[in-house]
């Protein structure tokens, strides 16, 4: 009976290429599936579909992805794979899937909307058949010159972009060819929307159907980054608009909000009628379409109504209510002007696949925000304005003073010192005091009282450790800040001298992409889940290098997780909002501040949540409960710790087995790494949750191996003994996956004493046999 990797070579390739599904037409996608560190180095696993079926450009351009075919062992049951191939097909955003044991297949499609019954595989669809069925549910015609764009190849080439990049690149041109020039897209922070950007315009000059085009960005860090992009595709042809010059003779043109002149308080957009007469653009890309809803940029919109227009975002905003003037509609919904979105990929998502560091939610609870506090208890307490120490007049209290208004309205001393010493606590309790962290605070003045309690207790700390404080630990970072953030920033992202804890209000939440980040803070109530999910996004990169970061730590003291999963629903323009909300003192009433000891204040522990993916929707979940859904998934999978063995030896299985737990693989790693038993193999983690073991170390099965099989080592000539200690000892460095790559003869301790020839030497076995017998026993 063949193995699924004798499968695919022996039985299916040979019947699809019969069909015509040619080496061509046939890739195979590779995700990084997260991230091991071991010995102190990032170690990327990879994931991967089995088959991605494209069917052929009609003009000599790059094939288009169809159709997702999921192979399994031979014997299997044809639509085993089904289930993962649908789920795979989603996100490449292809309209077929198959799964297939190398003798018959079975087949979900968008047309049918039914599982079939199996197959042969010589019945397998051509690449012909998918053709046609494939213009008939997506009501698109590829000989269309308006959808060549979707051939076109990717500046840099295909291993330049990640799957889901293409999946979505691939759903806005399927829109704008039916005819439709609006198109959302929602890719979570960290994915790479300006890549998305740069390769659509590319493709759509490729295809000769760009005369003028416009990327929009409302920030100055975002508007150098798509400089960098554009200009590595369309060169001196991709030029910034500035009030000098707005550099009318550029093909591509990048522009913020405030240099169109085009803001809010801005009476007349005089710079953008004077240099952008109507129609001058015929594509328009919006970054971060969400976040200007109130302003005046829908004016691009409505002097350009024929050109195709594109929104992204991370957060796709929806209305309770809607304004019924035309520029409302524009402006203030997104959903509403530009449709669904055409192609969504979440955090929750981009996790799984490794795209994303993983979270962990650790959960704090103020007792003092529990309680009201009264204008007559501030006035019995040690109270003053802030800046001065004159008294506060009644005129200046509010009667009340709740959570929400605390460090806004009503500075806290006890309260602040409270918070900052149960975090650096924390913080010393999980990596130590230099981890790279943003605080998000309430207001600026609330931003540096933290960073002066934080920067005291870190340079107590050194002087208790005898260690020598490193400089501007904490600091304060937002508009009002003294420093200059223009320095502050790169230091925060790049020094591992300085710099180490960023408090801020609004300023580092969008904008600023931190890869090493590790920690997320809330010290402030957040309302709007649009810039929560933006704040939880500095966090979500996978570090500098690439993957050398798997997960990141959100500290939550407000209660501020809860909107995991909130739909963005907002009011309608012009109805009141608190400013409270957004860390901004009200209008004529000044700050408040009571004294230390006035308060006695507890910081109490909550535990810890994992983000997973529920049905679609990102859900917190007790890392207790969390665990307890793997052991009792473990324990309806298999029944014993042997059988788990006789999973954990053959790659194609242990994979289905692992696709097969809440969470995936991802989940068992990150349980590993908040158990602190990284020195593990992921055989032992799944061994404790579902049977109760005791977990050993990779490195103390490597050193039992030669003590607890010596009568099974004798049968073998000494060079093979050597050679297979050799082998346990590639286990001890990275554990079962180690022992399955193409390199494992080529690894020093086990190529010296004669490696895979050895082995083939020896009579009546098989290197496959002796290999998969050492792995049994390592794991005994």
């Amino acid at each position: 009976m063949r193995n699924e990797a004798q499968t695919r070579r022996d039985l299916i390739d040979p019947a699809i290429f019969d069909r015509g599904w040619t080496n061509d037409l046939i890739k195979v996608e590779i995700t990084p599936g997260g991230t091991d560190i071991v010995n102190g180095k990032p170690v990327r696993r990879k994931g991967r579909s089995d088959y991605l079926l494209c069917l052929p450009s009609p003009k000599g351009g790059a094939p288009m992805p169809v159709a997702i075919l999921e192979a399994k062992k031979e014997g299997s049951h044809a639509s085993l794979g089904l289930h993962q191939a649908l789920t795979y097909a989603k996100r490449f955003n292809v309209s077929f899937a198959y799964s297939s044991n190398g003798e018959l297949f079975c087949e979900y499609a968008e047309d049918t909307k039914l599982i079939s019954d199996p197959k042969p595989l010589s019945e397998f669809p051509t690449p012909a058949d998918l053709h046609d069925r494939f213009e008939n549910i997506r009501k698109l015609d590829l000989e269309n010159s308006e959808a060549q764009a979707v051939f076109a190849r990717y500046k840099g080439g295909e291993s330049t972009r990640y799957y889901f990049q293409d999946a979505a690149i691939r759903a806005v041109i399927e829109k704008i060819a039916h005819g439709d020039n609006r198109a959302l897209l929602c890719l979570a922070t960290g994915t790479g929307k300006t890549f998305v950007a740069k390769q659509l315009l590319y493709k759509f000059a490729q295809a000769k159907q760009v005369k003028k085009a416009l990327f929009l960005v409302d920030r100055d860090e975002l508007r150098t980054q798509a400089i960098t992009h554009l200009q590595s595709v369309f060169g001196d042809d991709a030029r910034e608009v500035t009030t000098s010059s707005p550099n009318l003779n550029a093909r591509v043109l990048i522009a913020s909000y405030q240099t169109l002149n085009i803001r809010n308080e801005d009476s007349e957009p005089q710079f953008w009628r004077e240099n952008f007469p109507p129609n001058t653009f015929s594509h328009i890309i919006i970054d971060e379409c969400h976040r200007s809803a109130w302003n005046k940029w829908s004016i691009v919109l409505t002097d350009n109504p024929n050109a195709v227009q594109i929104g992204l975002t991370a957060t796709p905003r929806r209305f309770k209510k809607m304004d019924e003037t035309e520029d409302g509609k524009i402006t203030a919904h997104n959903v509403q002007y530009f449709g669904e979105p055409v192609y969504e990929y979440s955090i929750s998502q981009g996790q799984e696949d490794g795209y994303l560091a993983a979270c962990e939610v650790i959960h704090r609870f103020v007792d003092l925000d529990a309680v009201t506090i009264t204008k007559e208890e501030i006035k019995e307490r040690s109270s003053h304005y802030i800046g001065s120490r004159e008294k506060p007049k009644d005129d200046d209290l509010d009667d009340e003073y709740q959570a929400q208004k605390y460090e806004v309205k009503l500075l806290l001393d006890d309260r602040i010192d409270a918070m900052c010493q149960d975090f650096f606590d924390l913080l010393i309790q999980n990596g130590g005091a230099h981890q790279k962290t943003i605080i998000f605070c309430a207001g600026d003045n609330h931003a540096l009282m933290v960073s002066n309690r934080l920067n005291n207790l870190y340079n107590q700390w050194c002087k208790l450790n005898g260690t020598t404080p490193k400089e501007f630990y904490a600091f304060r970072c937002t508009a009002k800040a003294d420093a200059d953030a223009k320095t502050t920033i790169p230091e925060l992202k790049g020094s591992n001298e300085s710099h180490f804890i960023a408090c801020t209000v609004e300023l580092l939440s969008t904008g600023v992409d931190i890869p090493n980040l590790k920690n997320v803070v809330f010290f402030k109530y957040v309302k709007s889940p649009i810039s929560f999910y933006q704040m939880v996004g500095r966090g979500t990169r996978t570090g500098e290098p690439r993957g050398s970061k798997m997960m990141f730590r959100i500290f939550d003291y407000t209660n501020a997780t809860r909107l995991f999963g909130e739909d963005f629903i907002s009011a309608k323009p012009g109805e009141s909002k608190d400013k409270t909300s957004s860390g901004e003192p009200p209008e004529k009433r000044k700050i408040i501040q009571i004294d230390k000891h006035e308060f006695t204040i507890e910081v109490q522990d909550n535990g810890c949540s994992i983000l997973c993916d529920e049905d679609g929707k990102e859900v917190l979940v007790p890392y207790e409960e969390y665990k307890q859904r793997l052991a009792e998934k473990i324990s309806e999978t298999l029944n014993s710790i042997d059988e788990l063995r006789q999973t954990w030896i053959v790659s194609s299985v242990r994979k289905d087995f692992l696709n097969q737990l809440p969470g995936g693989e991802g989940a068992v790693r990150l349980v590993r790494k908040l158990e602190d038993e990284e020195e593990c193999d992921l055989y032992d983690i799944i061994a404790q949750l579902g049977f109760g073991a005791a977990p050993k170390s990779r490195e103390e099965r490597s050193g039992a191996f030669k003590l607890w099989h010596k009568s099974w080592l004798r049968q073998f000539p000494e060079p093979a003994r050597k050679v297979l200690l050799g082998i346990a000892g590639q286990f001890a460095q990275g554990g079962i996956e180690e022992l399955e790559t193409k390199h494992l003869f080529d690894a020093k301790e086990v190529k010296k004493y004669g490696g895979l020839k050895v082995l083939l030497n020896i009579p009546n076995y098989q290197p496959s046999q002796i290999i998969e017998e050492t792995k049994l026993r390592l794991l005994a």
